[in-house]
């Protein structure tokens, strides 16, 4: 916190002031060094057999049907188009995948995916969260702090973004995928749960001398907003398709057959009524925790927050709503109601951090 208190704002509220300036340092320190963060809850199923690839390419919006060591990022869509899930499947043998997601949500995806799977023994689904842990190491000196306790080597050309590959870390055997929730570079690594106390003290002494810190939830969040990744049940909800919600890119029509695919081609053949769009305000008042009403400017309400927090390494306050079509321009200006205070907040770029994705591929 000494470090990094000139750069984060001192705001009024009990919000800010109970919660911004831990986080603001936990956040810039990620940005600037690396960060050890708990991932040991997300959920992981294993899909398996004969039966698994035209199973999972049938619920995935996109394109699962990969070489081994491929990681996807996609959706899965109900018949209407909703986004039910947001999730990422990993080919790690030609007919297995390790499907990784939200903690929250892992329940609900189980579900989804078991009542789809077909009855002819073909895929065979299994809750393997207990039986795995992980971490995220994440922050541009994550591969220095990787590649002193591994002796596969973890380079950019060796372990491109977006991969997995099996790899000791000391004398912990993990699945590495590459990839980072919060914007950076980094891994989420994953191992057998009796081996995760010494996976976190392997990587944690590893980076002592690189500032290494453990990465709290609060600046979690405020690292993936400011990088505009999308949360499922706050950006992501069946009452939105994924062009909508800007996850239109992980989309592939042309595959084949797909659940949701027919309410997508007419989505995208009618275009867009309303928009996720990325607010942001400079102004010392702006607070939000999320779902509050949005405004056109001086006018009536127009929808509400699904995500906010404060970007740290940007300078502005950063919240995301769904708004029609007509008020998703760059530039518009809207307002914000917290309680019994408006703020002004205008239309902006989409994501504030990072927007070529230079550091995630480094």
């Amino acid at each position: 916190l000494e470090e990094y208190d000139g750069q984060i704002p001192h705001r009024s509220g009990w919000e800010a002031l109970n919660w911004s300036r831990i986080q603001g340092a936990e956040h810039l320190a990620t940005r600037d060094k690396v960060a050890l963060f708990n991932i040991a809850t997300f959920a992981k199923f294993e899909v398996s057999g004969s039966g698994a690839t035209d199973f999972l390419n049938y619920m995935a919006a996109n394109n699962i049907d990969q070489p081994i060591g491929k990681v996807v990022y996609t959706a899965l869509c109900d018949k209407s188009g909703g986004i039910k899930a947001d999730l990422t499947m990993t080919r790690v043998a030609d007919d297995k995948y390790m499907i990784l997601t939200g903690a929250g949500t892992g329940p609900a995806d189980l579900a989804w995916l078991k009542m789809h799977a077909p009855a002819d023994g073909s895929v065979q689904i299994e809750d393997v969260t207990s039986k795995y842990t992980g971490v995220g190491l994440w922050g541009p000196k994550a591969r220095e702090v990787l590649q002193s306790v591994c002796e596969d080597d973890v380079s950019n050309e060796a372990f491109p973004y977006f991969t997995a590959q099996q790899i000791y870390v000391g004398v912990v055997p993990a699945l590495a995928l590459r990839l980072s929730y919060a914007g950076e570079l980094g891994w989420e690594i994953y191992c057998p749960s009796e081996f995760g106390l010494k996976l976190w003290d392997t990587l944690w002494g590893a980076g002592l001398s690189q500032g290494i810190i453990a990465l709290g939830n609060g600046a979690f969040n405020s690292l993936r907003v400011e990088k505009g990744y999308r949360a499922v049940g706050a950006d992501l909800t069946t009452d939105y398709n994924p062009y909508e919600a800007g996850i239109g890119w992980a989309v592939r029509l042309k595959k084949g057959d797909f659940l949701g695919r027919d309410a997508l081609v007419k989505a995208r053949k009618e275009g867009l009524k309303r928009k996720l769009v990325c607010l942001t305000s400079t102004d010392p008042k702006a607070m939000a925790l999320g779902k509050e009403p949005v405004f056109a400017n001086g006018g009536e309400a127009i929808g509400y927050l699904t995500s906010a927090d404060y970007g740290y390494s940007v300078g502005k306050f950063i919240g995301y709503a769904y708004v029609p079509i007509e008020y998703a321009e760059k530039g518009t200006e809207l307002e914000v109601q917290y309680f019994d205070t408006r703020w002004q907040a205008v239309v902006d770029d989409d994501p504030q951090y990072d927007a070529g994705m230079e550091k995630l591929r480094s």
